[in-house]
């Protein structure tokens, strides 16, 4: 097929808050294992698959470093090895069902079929697992970033939401989330993912002095121009935003592909063992009355979506490099959880994608390579903004959240106050584990998660329990320490870094001054 002008690039975002020692079900660790599970495991084979055919440069990856944090996290790994097994005890049990309606998904005959083959799909993914993560995610990552098969986006610890953070906080989380990536994966993140793909005027003099050279933020903070990448401000740090005409295409709650009849329906269950045996079958279509899934359906359904994106692509480039007279650059970004976990076919349909681009003449490349290839226009003065409800921060500080967004300030102010003080003691010099953990907590109090789940009412009961808790353990070290109860706060912080261990290597005494 002709060779269309331009470049695209395929831009995916992993996140989850920190979810270990804090609940399992509905809301908890297994909110981690199921992502795990249906998204970043077929992932990686994916993107393995595609290396072993010689592509590179496929798509730019975002991983939070809260993320990586649990798939490298020992208990974590041991936890997802039981889910699994347990995925394979549960599709074992569906093969066994006798009883049920004579019609439909939970007829006994469509259960059996569909345990046969989710027993053989999570065997694979035990297969997956024992032989290839048992030291966790990062060293599978390593080589794909080594290779060029990837571009790795990192981002600051525990994914707050930069533009309503203390300065010195904000500065410190982003310094110390690339240096995880370097400590994991031997790379430091040229680009980042910010948070929410959140924006306040200034922050890119701050990302300039932490070496990123790009981030992302969404199309509209561009007013729709996403055409080219752009310098911000003053400064040479590159900003590209998300095609929302091309991104929509696949994640639109109206006409996204996830919700065609064929498809796997996220939202049904058998009660009996927890898995989902049936398609989407209509869009106004009772749970009850939902047909089985048929792979060999979505199967087909797959092809016809990567064909219809290969074409809005092709069409996007040539229209817009038209527009902008020059050659231009489509970015489509979604979160990588869509990819098996909220659409099962995602996956499938990804590795389809990659390989069908080029053979219709689309050249693909990462953010970086759109650098390199001169995709870069002029400055833009960016406008407060994010990617949330109205593209701009009401998900984050509007009235819904206000409580949170007061507390977030209290626990940072005391925070900073009790490691500043910390910091000037007298044996004052070496690691201080009691400074860390109040730090640990307190990024974990602001992440941006706690206020979009109150906001979205989607799990709010378990986000407000989530900030309080953090915030109560800022708050009780921190007092320890500033009533001159030194023993005391190191008994609390390694108490509650049994919980909150994560970050091993974030150091306040890197905090700025």
């Amino acid at each position: 097929m002709t060779q269309v002008p331009g470049l695209f690039t395929l831009v995916l975002h992993t996140h989850l808050p920190w979810l270990a020692h804090h609940g399992r079900w509905p809301v908890g660790e297994e909110w981690l294992y199921q992502s795990w599970a249906a998204s970043y495991l077929p992932l990686m084979r994916v993107l393995r698959t595609l290396a072993d055919e010689d592509r590179g440069h496929l798509l730019t990856l975002g991983m939070t470093p809260v993320v990586t944090a649990q798939l490298d996290d020992p208990y974590c790994l041991t936890g997802m090895h039981h889910w699994l097994a347990n995925w394979q005890l549960r599709a074992q049990e569906a093969t066994t069902v006798t009883s049920g309606p004579d019609t439909g998904y939970g007829s006994p005959e469509a259960l059996r079929q569909f345990g046969i083959r989710e027993y053989e799909a999570a065997g694979r993914a035990l297969e997956d697992f024992t032989t290839r993560w048992r030291h966790g995610g990062s060293p599978l990552l390593r080589p794909l970033v080594e290779a060029g098969t990837i571009e790795l986006l990192g981002g600051p610890l525990a994914h707050p939401f930069q533009p309503l953070l203390n300065p010195r906080l904000r500065e410190f989380a982003l310094r110390e989330g690339l240096a995880d990536a370097r400590h994991r994966i031997a790379h430091t993140p040229a680009g980042i993912w910010a948070p929410e793909c959140a924006y306040a005027p200034g922050m890119e003099n701050g990302y300039a002095a932490a070496g990123v050279s790009h981030f992302m933020v969404d199309g509209p903070s561009l007013h729709g121009d996403t055409a080219l990448g752009r310098t911000v401000g003053d400064s040479d740090v590159v900003t590209f935003g998300r095609d929302l005409q091309v991104s929509y295409r696949v994640w639109s709650p109206k006409s996204g592909y996830p919700g065609h009849a064929a498809y796997r329906d996220f939202h049904t269950y058998d009660h009996l063992t927890g898995l989902k045996p049936a398609r989407v079958t209509g869009r106004n279509v009772a749970s009850d009355a939902k047909a089985p899934y048929d792979p060999d359906r979505a199967d087909r359904a797959i092809d016809v979506h990567v064909a219809d994106f290969v074409e809005v692509v092709r069409r996007r480039l040539i229209s817009e490099s038209e527009r902008i007279g020059r050659p231009a650059h489509v970015v489509a970004a979604f979160d990588t959880e869509l990819f098996g976990h909220w659409w099962h076919e995602g996956p499938q349909w990804l590795e389809r994608l990659l390989r069908a681009l080029p053979a219709a003449g689309v050249r693909v490349g990462t953010l970086a390579d759109a650098i390199a290839g001169g995709f870069v226009g002029g400055p833009v003065e960016l406008p407060p903004s994010s990617w949330g409800s109205g593209k701009d921060w009401q998900v984050w500080n509007g009235p819904k959240v206000a409580d949170l967004v007061q507390l977030n300030t209290e626990v940072v102010d005391t925070a900073l106050a009790a490691v500043d003080k910390a910091m000037m003691h007298p044996d004052a010099g070496g690691r201080d584990v009691v400074a860390d953990q109040i730090l640990r907590e307190t990024l974990l109090t602001v992440s941006s998660d706690w206020p979009f789940m109150v906001s979205k009412d989607s799990a709010a009961e378990y986000a407000r329990y989530r900030a309080h808790l953090h915030a109560h353990a800022t708050r009780e070290i921190s007092a320890a320490l500033a009533s001159g109860r030194r023993p005391q706060a190191q008994r609390l912080a390694e108490d509650w870094n049994r919980a909150d261990g994560l970050f091993g290597a974030l150091d306040a005494r890197r905090l700025p001054r």
